[in-house]
């Protein structure tokens, strides 16, 4: 016998993990789409010129790469936003500027897992793509911030930065040949700690203790966003690529104010740099404010230079990652996870075995009415089919016997609260239903 068993950072989905994860999913497609972005869809499989040296060094060790019985070397997509580069470049002429798209998949890499991290997990992408206006950044944050309102996610903080005012104060600092590992440093501040990040800087880039230290002050600016570009004003004075990083901070945060959001709700951080090699704007991470340890869970940026690998054409982008299964580890963590095994809202038993085709009709109406029916397929024990129901977590089931038929009613019963209530076989079956759903 061979034993069944999972890949190391691979998992199974059972129905009560599944079910909230698309739910999930339904909702950010929703939200995407209010906003005009359309689906895409690319292949698992991409050759392996176009993943390696897109994302960084890390990414590359952790592509899963191969050859195919073509002889062609291939490897496994590890984000979706470097296929968009290519899949623009390949049909933009179709499409034409600006493209909005997103996209709904699997991606693959080979890291430590971690909590709320496996090797195989599912991005919810969406980018504009073809134009360098700061209102695409704009949009993005409104984006992120519906979706997490949509998704019943109230205590949350979206953390902007921008790459310019790194990369500007870099040249500054004589820095500019290893901007790539110094801000890959930077980026995991929050993992390791200022001493580490330090000594990386140090040893992997070449800085020096006092450089290291200049570019960990940035970390050091606090307060609320207009202390926070004051400080950073002082600071950039005299490089005018860093000005404009700053410039674009300001103009993102006031325009979401005036398009109704919380204050709170977008907080300037000059730490953040993100650790994939193609940003080159605007960078954006999302913090549960109950569980900022479990990481961000909605990330992304402005990357204006990655489809210029792939084409002469100008084709900026700009846009956002919801990481699906972090923010359900997330969920279930604060205990909020949804745990329900049924796809239905209604379980049927199958309660008199003479009644079958009775029991297939009333089925047939809740269905046509919008109501999602499960009808148990053997005549058995109503207390067993009830136990079924709610082992499930089936909230209604709608109990018909020989003498509800006669009578022409059906007991309509809550299995969350217990209650029980008669209801008529009649036109107006689902109304009464849903009075218990809903």
């Amino acid at each position: 016998m061979i034993e069944p068993r999972t890949l190391k950072g691979f998992r199974d989905y059972l129905p009560a993990a599944m079910i909230p994860r698309e739910r999930l999913i339904d909702t950010a497609r929703r939200v995407y789409r209010s906003y005009g972005f359309s689906p895409i869809d690319t292949p698992a499989l991409e050759y392996l010129e176009i993943l390696t040296g897109k994302g960084s060094t890390e990414t590359d060790k952790q592509l899963y790469k191969f050859e195919d019985h073509g002889g062609r070397q291939v490897g496994l997509r590890f984000d979706l936003t470097v296929p968009l580069a290519r899949f623009a470049a390949q049909h933009i002429g179709e499409l034409g500027t600006p493209f909005k798209r997103y996209q709904i998949a699997t991606v693959w890499r080979g890291e430590n897992t971690q909590r709320g991290r496996y090797r195989e997990f599912m991005q919810c992408d969406f980018d504009t793509i073809g134009t360098l206006a700061l209102t695409a950044d704009i949009e993005t944050t409104l984006v992120i911030h519906d979706l997490f309102r949509a998704l019943g996610v109230e205590a949350f903080t979206i953390h902007v930065n921008n790459r310019l005012v790194l990369t500007g104060l870099l040249e500054r600092w004589g820095l500019a040949d290893k901007t790539t590992t110094i801000l890959r440093a930077l980026d995991k501040l929050e993992k390791i700690g200022r001493e580490q990040v330090a000594t990386e800087m140090v040893e992997a880039a070449g800085a020096t203790v006092d450089q290291a230290r200049a570019v960990l002050r940035l970390a050091d600016i606090q307060g609320a966003n207009d202390a926070i570009l004051s400080q950073l004003d002082s600071l950039v004075a005299g490089s005018p690529k860093s000005q404009e990083g700053v410039s674009q901070l300001r103009d993102l945060t006031t325009a979401v104010i005036a398009a109704g959001l919380d204050p709170a709700r977008v907080k300037i951080a000059p730490s953040i740099a993100r650790g994939l090699d193609y940003y080159t704007g605007l960078v954006f991470e999302t913090f549960l404010d109950q569980l900022p340890g479990i990481g961000s869970v909605c990330s992304g940026g402005r990357y204006d230079n990655l489809a210029g690998l792939y084409t002469k054409q100008l084709l900026p982008g700009i846009g956002a990652s919801l990481g699906l299964d972090r923010l359900l580890a997330a969920f279930e963590e604060l205990g909020v996870s949804d745990k329900v095994g049924a796809s239905a809202e209604v379980f049927l038993p199958f309660f008199d075995a003479t009644r079958l085709h009775c029991y297939l009709r009333i089925a047939a109406q809740l269905r046509a009415a919008g109501l999602g029916v499960e009808f148990y397929p053997e005549p058995r024990k109503i207390g067993d089919q009830l136990k079924y129901a709610d082992r499930r977590g089936f909230r209604v089931a709608l109990v018909v016997g020989g003498n509800e038929f006669a009578a022409g009613q059906a007991q309509l019963k809550n299995l969350a609260n217990r209650t029980s209530e008669i209801v008529p076989l009649d036109d107006n079956l689902a109304i009464a239903v849903r009075k218990h759903l809903y």
